[in-house]
């Protein structure tokens, strides 16, 4: 369904599948799940920020190769629909810094337009803790979720210096609001927490490259960060089934080619699409992640973040049993690319 205005989404079907267990474990646990990360003169903002840019460098270069050696993959259909979308936006003159927009969430003409759009729903509004990607293109997400007095829990870029981050309008400085919702000011003015916080999210919002209104179907930049993310969301107890999830996009980057039967477990799907001009709701009846697919995660990946593996660790502790690991994968080199980047 679309609409020419906003208007709240219906409701969709609570989890079938509780964890009450874990739940139990999580409701008993403290709610410190982290340290205070405020402003102070121990952050320092250009570390981090190199280090950023560096890895996103290096990533970036990663996927590159990987596009280009994808055209023996079974999962090359999702590259090709990447790279029309990228193209695109570029060759269009709708496609917004850092450019070039290949390889990344890509910015747009009009995002913060679609950010508004987003902002006037009731599901928006009604919320009062919102999940959001840290990617350019929902910069003005964060800014909407931050200035409505609203909890923003974004991620540490690739999972690969941190976890999550909560931050709180209230104990950030008056006026650096617009400076906490770039990933430096993420983490120098917000809270880091762990995997037995209590917290609990009510909306996510989720930056795509190409996403297809019939059916929901999404495909992010092909690294597989929103999945793992939502993965360990199911898993702290913070989102389940019914969690609303929302992607911003530009008109350009709707498609109509995704073929859901080749989506993977994994794949996560949207309950609304905002453009700058339109909400559409998709009625989407692809069933969302459970959880982490362990036999899915290449060791590879494994190693790189911190977090998966303290829960694997954890998950194998709980329940005296060894996960399955997913099949080996080539990973981009840890520094590849010298030339700085424009921040995102």
């Amino acid at each position: 369904m679309r609409l020419l205005f906003p208007a709240a989404a219906p409701p969709l079907p609570l989890c079938l599948a509780a964890r009450a267990s874990r739940r139990a474990r999580l409701a008993a646990a403290s709610a410190a799940g982290g340290s205070s990360s405020s402003a102070s003169a121990s952050f320092d903002a250009a570390a981090f920020e190199a280090e950023r840019l560096r890895l996103d460098a290096a990533a970036r270069d990663g996927m590159a190769s990987a596009a280009a050696a994808a055209e023996a993959d079974p999962r090359a259909w999702k590259w090709e629909i990447r790279k029309r979308v990228w193209d695109a936006l570029e060759a269009e003159g709708v496609a917004r810094d850092p450019r070039p927009v290949h390889h990344r969430i890509p910015n747009f003409d009009g995002a913060p337009a679609a950010a508004d759009t987003l902002g006037r729903l009731d599901v928006f509004q009604n919320s009062q803790c919102v999940k959001v990607n840290p990617d350019s293109p929902q910069k003005q997400v964060r800014l909407l979720t931050l200035s409505g007095d609203k909890k923003l829990l974004t991620p540490q870029p690739r999972l690969r210096t941190g976890f999550f981050s909560v931050l709180d309008s209230q104990m950030i400085p008056i006026g650096c609001i617009p400076e906490a919702c770039t990933s430096v000011g993420a983490a120098k003015y917000g809270r880091p927490i762990g995997l037995d916080e209590r917290i609990k999210v009510d909306l996510i919002v989720i930056g795509s490259v190409a996403v297809d209104p019939s059916s929901g179907a999404r495909l992010g930049k092909g690294e597989g960060f929103a999945e793992l993310e939502y993965g360990m969301l199911r898993y702290m107890g913070a989102i389940d089934d019914s969690t609303m999830i929302v992607t911003t996009v530009h008109d350009k980057q709707l498609v109509d080619d995704i073929p859901v039967e080749k989506l993977l477990v994994h794949d996560v799907p949207v309950d609304i699409i905002c453009t700058p001009t339109q909400v559409i709701f998709t009625k989407t009846t692809i069933p969302k992640p459970q959880g982490i697919y362990w036999e899915k995660l290449s060791p590879e990946k494994l190693g790189q973040i911190r977090i998966l593996r303290e829960l694997k660790k954890r998950i194998e502790q709980e329940t005296g049993t060894i996960l399955p690991s997913g099949p080996s994968e080539k990973l981009p080199p840890t520094a590849q690319r010298r030339r700085r980047q424009r921040r995102r």
